[in-house]
């Protein structure tokens, strides 16, 4: 059965708490562990949440601050360490190439294996085509270079039980229907509608820009930082980043279905104010301000 989920390693921003451990984040979909921004921490949370090396196929950095990548040293001497057995793909700014090789090689270990480099630069743009979804990224606004991601899974066609029988199909013949076209005269679109696939996006740090509200547009789940509330809104734009109720509005205007609010200044205790100040700004969807080691669903299909 295909496991689709965001694990949370770590919440906190610039400055970690009692209760927040730097970023990390683990979205598991099907078969497939893509790592997103792990801080210092990571391997221990992974640990404390069930996460082992072998799950992690893709390491994908938004950018080269150290809340967001000071704990890729430890994860990839982890990966090596486990013998991973098949190649770990990681994604980052190209700008930032050198801190991923300080990174990688902070201190002496044995490489055992194949770490392939795929560096994003530009505007972003399509990274990888699998077969349960394509991954993209698209530059944000931040004093460093950043980048978002976004998963869109390829959508697919959900048979209807009512226009089969009344075409007269059933067994085999569904199935042939499906991989041919056509049966006896009868296609696809006959007897079946678009089953859209789903959409994931993570956007860290960063102001208000045309990349956010594209990365966000019609996900069923967005992860978002929320590094501050309104009241904070010009140490938001200040910093590069976004407030509780900015996120809140985007994903109101993107169409989200669930919000996942994290990335929280040490400055606030009470994460409860995220929540209030994002339904504020109008969005309606399912709202999980984020805690460290809960687990997410990702929505079901539409």
């Amino acid at each position: 059965m295909s496991v689709r989920e965001l694990v949370v390693l770590g919440t906190a921003s610039q400055v970690p708490t009692r209760h927040r451990n730097h970023n990390g984040y683990v979205l598991r979909w099907d078969g497939t562990g893509l790592l997103f921004d792990p801080g210092e921490g990571t391997q221990r949370q992974m640990l404390r949440a069930g996460v082992a090396a072998h799950d992690l196929n893709r390491l994908c950095v938004t950018h080269f601050h150290g809340d967001h990548s000071l704990g890729l040293a430890g994860v990839i001497q982890r990966i090596n360490l486990d013998q991973v057995p098949h190649p770990v793909t990681a994604h980052y700014p190209r700008s930032g190439k050198r801190f991923f090789e300080r990174l990688r090689y902070a201190t002496a270990y044995r490489e055992t294996v194949q770490l392939v480099e795929e560096p994003v630069s530009g505007a972003g743009g399509v990274l990888a085509e699998e077969p349960s979804y394509r991954l993209e990224a698209r530059k944000l606004s931040h004093p460093v270079e950043s980048y978002g991601y976004r998963l869109v899974e390829p959508d697919g066609r959900r048979m209807l039980p009512e226009r089969l029988a009344a075409h007269g199909i059933a067994g085999p013949d569904v199935g042939r229907l499906q991989r041919e076209g056509a049966v006896g005269g009868v296609t696809l679109d006959e007897v079946s509608e678009i089953r859209r696939g789903q959409r994931f996006a993570f956007v860290m740090d960063t102001r208000l820009c045309d990349g956010v509200y594209e990365l966000a547009e019609g996900c069923d789940m967005l992860v978002i930082e929320s590094t501050f509330t309104d009241e904070d809104a010009s140490l938001a734009e200040d910093h590069g980043h976004l407030t509780a109720g900015q996120a809140g509005r985007v994903a109101a205007g993107a169409g989200v279905r669930h919000l996942v609010l994290t990335h929280f200044s040490q400055r606030y205790d009470d994460p409860a104010v995220f929540a209030e100040q994002a339904r504020a700004a109008g969005f309606e969807g399912e709202l999980t301000v984020a805690r460290d080691l809960m687990r997410v669903p990702v929505p079901k299909r539409r």
